[in-house]
């Protein structure tokens, strides 16, 4: 049966509603896309509230949607709004006076949630495989930059610099003066460079959405005199954006209306988003911009055609330990050193339990940690514990909360190197009692990990015994266990420390090499 949905994406500059209708074969297509501009946030900097002009604006073009919706026989409505309603004193005022109106329930994401829902549209549209790739959405208030590193999200940040904001702050002019340009170029690249290190591995691409993405690319292909039916798909070098921001610095307003591929709508605030994406290019060394004409209203729509299982992907759900050895898989994991650290780490959890007595889903936290511990090997070697903590807290693991993958991608981040500190942003962000969890899960985990140290799963069980504060486990296996053995005391500081006891380490295959591990000193 053929189902009509709906997304609303009330941003601080434009309404933008697309309806589509789910297709025999479990696709979808739009029937239906429909924007005004409404300019929620005008004025917001500085009053820190919605104004009454903006706020009726807005209440018209909802309703004049809503009435478009009726008409389609839409039975499905997902709304949300981003950052002018986040930041407005009176944004849930504002949204109560909507749903009264409209009879349309809204809700406020955060500038994360923004970024996965571009994300999830550009996974949709655009082959991300091989390499770096940056995914960029700037709207009215805020930009949301995903890296991607091929399907999987690496890093997600959400920063206030989108195009209406920037131009009330920083660029008052018209035309705009060159010293406030210069002022606002600065405090853009001050931003990137704190929120946003560069590192080794280069971006291929940034892969951009929203209002000033689509306009460069209408502009380019104007300038190009080209002529495609749509933007979508389409590229632009950086020294096209570094000439266009020229050129578009250069004219007034009522000149900016007037060039090719630009929404008249958008010319008093596009010099603030091409200077943006000037310098993102800039900063992440790359020169290539693709355009996403889709965005966040189409994640919105794949992400409620799952919710309501009308994709075949979402009508056909797999376990979470399938989910997990899918992502593994496609992180081209070493599976027999995954599966044998897992098999390792579960007989010291259940070896542990008269100390720590847990629950079955402790374990299978424990199990996808392992499994999943050495994903970051995808990016590089070096920092990959690192890189396994996002790409495992971005995964779309099915059956886990965001605290569970929380958990699961700081235990595997903590599998190697430095000892969790509070000092640690991922580290920090956790209640006390799952900072505790994590410790003696990647306690464990660690341990696991140094008993196959040559990744060829030697040892073929463990013999584990609590005795007072000592903690004995005697490794079987046959052959020279010399190395496990090493492998284990040098990894087996965590569990000491976080289960408060002493760790001793025998060989069943040698006891000659077997001398006791002491706990270490640091805290």
């Amino acid at each position: 049966m053929l189902q009509r949905l709906a997304a609303i994406d009330i941003g601080t500059n434009s309404i933008r509603c697309i309806v589509v209708e789910t297709t025999a074969g479990g696709e979808f297509r739009v029937l239906d896309d429909e924007k005004a501009t409404v300019r929620l946030g005008e004025g917001l900097a500085a009053s820190g509230r919605i104004q009454p002009a903006a706020w009726n604006r807005a209440l018209e073009a909802l309703q004049r949607m809503k009435k478009i919706l009726d008409g389609l026989a839409v039975g499905t409505i997902e709304a949300v709004a981003t950052s002018a309603v986040r930041r407005a004193a009176n944004g849930e005022e504002f949204l109560a006076a909507m749903a009264a109106a409209t009879g349309v329930t809204v809700r406020v994401i955060s500038g994360e949630e923004e970024a996965h829902l571009a994300a999830r549209s550009a996974r949709h549209n655009f082959d991300l495989g091989g390499g770096r790739t940056l995914l960029v959405d700037i709207g009215g208030g805020s930009v949301e930059i995903v890296s991607v590193v091929g399907d999987h999200v690496d890093e997600v940040h959400s920063m206030e610099l989108g195009a209406v904001v920037l131009s009330e702050q920083y660029l008052p002019h018209d035309p705009v003066d060159d010293a406030d340009l210069e002022r606002l170029r600065k405090h853009v690249r001050k931003m990137l460079r704190a929120a946003l290190p560069r590192d080794q591995l280069p971006v291929q691409a940034l892969i951009g959405s929203g209002g000033t993405m689509t306009s460069i690319g209408g502009m380019a292909m104007a300038l190009r005199k080209e002529q495609f039916d749509s933007v979508h798909h389409y590229e632009v070098l950086h020294s096209e954006v570094v000439h266009l921001l020229a050129m578009l610095a250069r004219k007034d307003q009522k000149a900016r209306r007037a060039v090719p591929g630009l929404n008249p709508e958008r010319a008093d605030i596009i010099v603030a988003g091409v200077l943006v994406v000037d310098e993102l290019l800039r900063h992440f060394r790359t020169n290539l911009l693709r355009i996403n004409e889709k965005g966040i209203r189409e994640g919105l729509i794949l992400e409620a055609l799952e919710k309501h299982a009308l994709l075949p992907q979402a009508a056909t759900r797999r376990d979470w330990r399938q989910s997990v050895e899918d992502f593994a898989r496609s992180c081209h994991f070493d599976p027999g050193h995954s599966r044998q650290v897992n098999r390792l780490a579960q007989q010291l959890l259940a070896g542990i339990a008269p100390l720590w007595p847990t629950d079955e889903r402790t374990a299978q936290l424990l199990e996808a940690a392992a499994l999943l511990h050495d994903v970051g090997y995808l990016i590089s070697y070096s920092q990959h514990h690192k890189h396994s903590y996002h790409l495992i807290r971005h995964a779309d693991l099915f059956g886990f909360t965001p605290r569970e993958l929380e958990i699961i991608a700081n235990v595997a981040r903590y599998h190697r190197k430095s000892l969790p500190k509070k000092k640690h942003d991922n580290f920090a962000r956790l209640s006390a009692e799952d900072r505790r969890l994590v410790s003696r899960l990647g306690g464990i985990l660690r341990l696991a990990d140094g008993l196959d140290r040559r990744r060829n799963r030697l040892v073929t069980g463990l013999d584990c015994r609590l005795t007072g504060k000592v903690f004995e486990v005697r490794l079987e296996g046959s052959g020279d266990l010399s190395v496990e053995l090493y492998g284990g005391r040098s990894k087996g500081d965590l569990f000491a420390d976080a289960f408060g006891c002493r760790l001793e380490l025998t060989a069943a295959s040698d006891d000659s090499t077997s001398t006791p591990h002491p706990a270490p000193t640091h805290s």
